[in-house]
């Protein structure tokens, strides 16, 4: 990679140049990253230390908030940061380290919602083989090809991107290290390379969703022939997963199945799915549902009873 670039560090030029901006944002997004990191943490202790959340529904949400921690945590604290700074540089080693953990994080949250999606297929409709299908040792071999899957596409993207000569200029319009707007700083024909990053993202996002529409439409055929109280019960956890798929889903697809044409348009695009999403999904998930609210309230009271 250095004999490949004259560039060492790149600047990132942020959300907004303008100092009153940049200090409501400081404020602003600071809030949102405590909600994040407090909000994500409950649902993993939470779900860990109750004996009533052990199913695997439960078991791949623990795993979604903590990835939503890590997704969160590659960018956030480096955009709050440089919100005070003026120089806001990052070296080229730290921008593909941090290219490489948003496609990391990222990539696996699409697989475990992917998981989390055939999970309420098989709940929903083959309840009676739910607990021969669902074991732990199927969970846990899902959550590591949604791993193994999230490092594969990462480092395709990394690679892809890492090997372009970067020879100036060196400032990258948005506020962390992506394939598009280091491709526009690249000084060859990224064409070739932007149509592999396109096909990797689109093949990866379309096959997911593919899955999850044909889950849900089984689903939503099944709940036909069950009661309503059981429709309700089905419908109320469904509920959930399907508001963050389409969150999380919606401008991801549209960043990365696309060839780039507008960075800033793209930047608010990127606030939603590495900010506001994960901020917005322990809420989703708590607040529709019963049981999860009923293991915090148990965990709360335990708590104080121990102080």
């Amino acid at each position: 990679m250095e004999n490949a670039s004259s560039v060492k560090e790149f600047i990132l030029l942020g959300l907004s140049e303008n100092q009153v901006i940049q200090k409501i944002c400081f404020v602003m997004f600071l809030f949102f990253y405590m909600i994040i990191m407090s909000g994500n943490l409950l649902i993993v202790v939470t779900v860990m230390s109750s004996q009533h959340l052990k199913s695997p529904m439960y078991f791949f949400l623990s795993y979604l908030s903590f990835v939503d921690i890590c997704y969160s945590s590659v960018t956030a604290p480096k955009m709050i940061a440089d919100f005070l700074i003026e120089n806001k540089t990052i070296s080229f080693v730290g921008c593909i380290m941090q290219l490489f953990g948003v496609h990391f994080f990222g990539c696996t949250e699409i697989f475990i919602l992917t998981v989390m999606a055939y999970d309420r297929y098989t709940a929903i409709c083959r309840p009676l083989h739910y607990t021969t299908l669902m074991t732990r040792r199927t969970c846990d071999r899902m959550l590591i090809c949604s791993w193994v899957a999230g490092f594969v596409h990462s480092m395709v993207q990394t690679l892809l991107t890492s090997f372009l000569p970067f020879c100036g200029p060196n400032k990258i319009d948005h506020f962390f290290c992506d394939v598009h707007p280091l491709l526009q700083l690249a000084c060859t024909d990224t064409y070739a390379v932007g149509i592999l990053v396109v096909a990797n993202s689109g093949m990866i996002a379309l096959s997911c969703f593919f899955i999850l529409v044909v889950s849900y439409i089984v689903i939503l055929v099944s709940l036909r022939r069950q009661t309503s109280e059981g429709r309700h019960k089905a419908l109320s956890t469904c509920g959930s997963h399907i508001t963050v798929v389409i969150l999380f889903f919606g401008p991801c697809t549209f960043s990365y199945i696309r060839p780039s044409s507008n960075l800033s348009e793209d930047k608010s695009v990127a606030v939603f799915y590495t900010v506001i999403t994960p901020m917005l999904n322990p809420l989703i998930y708590t607040l529709r549902n019963e049981e999860v609210k009923s293991a915090i309230k148990k965990l709360w009271r335990k708590n104080l009873l121990c102080n």
